[in-house]
């Protein structure tokens, strides 16, 4: 019997339970397989360590290698072009390349963007037992390379830190096509390298042989060096971090505001004293311990780019990035540009058609980034509907949100806090009390439910007495196995992940579109370039 069939065999019947021990339902394995490429990255949940979320991730990257290899690599492909996600993909990436070498090297140049992502992928590799994977896997890696740039060999070599380009090179053995590709491949292996037609190397180079802050800002502005590689070779000034500042890329801007801002790159230097802390662990700045001196000319700068919406655009930054800066910066005038950064990476979304009920759980399994990342998706749908639209929290009881369009959507997530139980079946059985006559209805949830009605049986009740033809979107960030609707109703729809495609997912879906799964099974891969 297949490993794939026992595990069939061992899976719990169409109902099941959640961690909770409430009722449940199973969905197909590919939906299950979109939702584990789509919200799990490996990390500690509320109901679940670490330790068993790998586990159940490599079970399931198994079975559906073994039941749907085709469907597997086009879910690695849209979950991480789309999805913005990385380490699953690579994940399952990681296990494809020894059954289906095929379908590996059409799928490989599709997950496989950068360097750092080369460097989790053989990771991976070694932590499967696998050592550096096979021919298969040389001749991706051999052409993945043959596009090695300066800026690569700049920010992605880190010889002594996990996997580098350096070890790529030395084990994917590329034949170089020029002397500058020559010279790159033996300065990332470390060897003795003649820099001349390298200048940003040579740069780097000087760098760490510059005596004061002027050279070293000099020889930074002549490579465009990145933040990384300053970083790893010099303890950096502030004068130094306001000029890698100019160097970062957006999302690295976005990242590392918290790092300017302790750095004195947007005022606070530094007079005497320590920071203080407040009862609640927050740091705050203490006039009598420092001169606070507003660099406006900083603010402005950061403040240019992070509301540059053709740069946003491009980055393809997911929401809650802005959320963890948002909450991590002291400034006011630095959470200003994170609110309307906000704004700008939903604005582009088209409208959502007809009236929309909205539900946002707020249950205790949600807290942190789970309900971080849920109540600006809320506010950004509630914008969308243009006001068509109710928008309540619930736990075990319901409450109206309140929302403002006018307000911005991260000040009113802010003010969103976790609390209390479960009950996905309250804000349907108020809807359907109060007669209220919605198109859709939206759950953003973790759908681990522990008290009241079931959100099924309601959503039938409501169907059967309010309106037949009212579609449900479930929103699911979550990695727990389990759904709470059966896979026959073909009028909800299950989506997944953090990205904006959620918001424009259900917006095509409302007006005809398939589910996420048969979106999905359409796609076609490309054959890779260099097979």
């Amino acid at each position: 019997m297949s490993r794939a069939k026992k595990m069939l065999d061992l899976k719990p019947s169409k109902l099941t339970v959640n961690r909770e021990a409430y009722p449940a339902y199973n969905r197909s394995v590919e939906e299950e397989y979109v939702q584990l490429l789509l919200t799990n990255t490996f990390a500690n949940t509320f109901y679940a360590d670490s330790r068993e979320l790998i586990n159940e991730a490599h079970s399931m990257h198994e079975l559906m290698l073994e039941l749907h290899p085709e469907f597997m690599a086009r879910a690695l492909v849209y979950a991480r072009d789309k999805g913005f996600m990385r380490l699953q993909p690579l994940y399952g990436l990681a296990l494809l390349s020894a059954a289906q070498p095929t379908l590996f090297a059409q799928t490989f140049p599709h997950v496989v963007k950068i360097p750092s992502d080369l460097a989790d992928f053989m990771t991976i590799l070694r932590g499967q037992g696998r050592g550096q994977g096979g021919r298969a896997v040389k001749r991706q890696v051999a052409a993945f390379l043959s596009s090695m740039s300066e800026y690569w060999a700049l920010k992605y070599n880190g010889r002594g830190r996990g996997f580098s380009l350096g070890d790529a090179v030395a084990t994917a053995h590329p034949k170089p096509h020029n002397a500058q590709q020559q010279a790159l491949y033996r300065y990332v292996r470390g060897h003795e390298t003649d820099l001349t037609n390298l200048p940003q190397l040579e740069a780097l180079e000087q760098l760490k042989r510059s005596q004061n802050d002027q050279e070293r800002i000099y020889w930074i502005r002549q490579g465009k060096l990145p933040y990384e590689t300053v970083t790893s070779v010099l303890q950096p000034s502030v004068e130094v971090w306001e000029e890698l500042m100019k160097q970062m890329p957006t999302f690295a801007l976005l990242r590392h505001l918290n790092t300017l801002e302790r750095q004195g790159v947007f005022g606070g230097h530094v007079h005497e004293g320590k920071l203080e802390l407040k009862t609640s662990g927050k740091r705050v700045w203490n006039p009598k311990t420092y001169v606070t001196k507003v660099k406006k000319q900083n603010l402005n700068y950061v403040t240019e780019r992070l509301t540059d919406a053709e740069a946003l655009r491009k980055s393809r930054i997911l929401p809650f990035r802005f959320v963890k800066a948002f909450h991590e910066v002291e400034n006011e005038a630095l959470r200003k540009p994170l609110e309307q950064a906000v704004e700008l990476t939903f604005a582009n979304l088209p409208d959502l058609p007809g009236r929309t009920a909205i539900f946002l759980d707020i249950s205790g399994s949600m807290v942190g980034e789970y309900l971080q990342t849920g109540s600006v998706f809320a506010l950004a749908l509630y914008k969308k509907t243009n006001g068509n639209s109710l928008f309540w929290l619930f736990d075990t009881f319901v409450q109206d949100a309140k929302p403002s369009r006018h307000e911005s959507i991260m000040s009113q997530a802010a003010r969103i806090h976790a609390r209390g139980g479960t009950n996905t079946g309250a804000p349907l059985r108020k809807l359907i009390h109060d007669e209220e006559v919605v198109d859709q209805i939206i759950m953003i949830t973790d759908e681990q439910q522990n008290h009241g009605s079931q959100f099924y049986k309601e959503l039938q009740t409501y169907r059967h007495q309010i309106n037949r033809n009212a579609k449900a979107f479930i929103i699911d960030i979550a990695p727990y196995r389990n759904a709470m609707v059966p896979p026959e109703d073909m009028r909800t729809f299950y989506i997944y992940g953090w990205s904006d495609l959620v918001l424009s997912f259900i917006s095509r879906t409302v007006k005809g579109y398939s589910g996420m799964v048969q979106h999905i099974e359409q796609l076609q891969l490309d054959a890779a370039e260099h097979t």
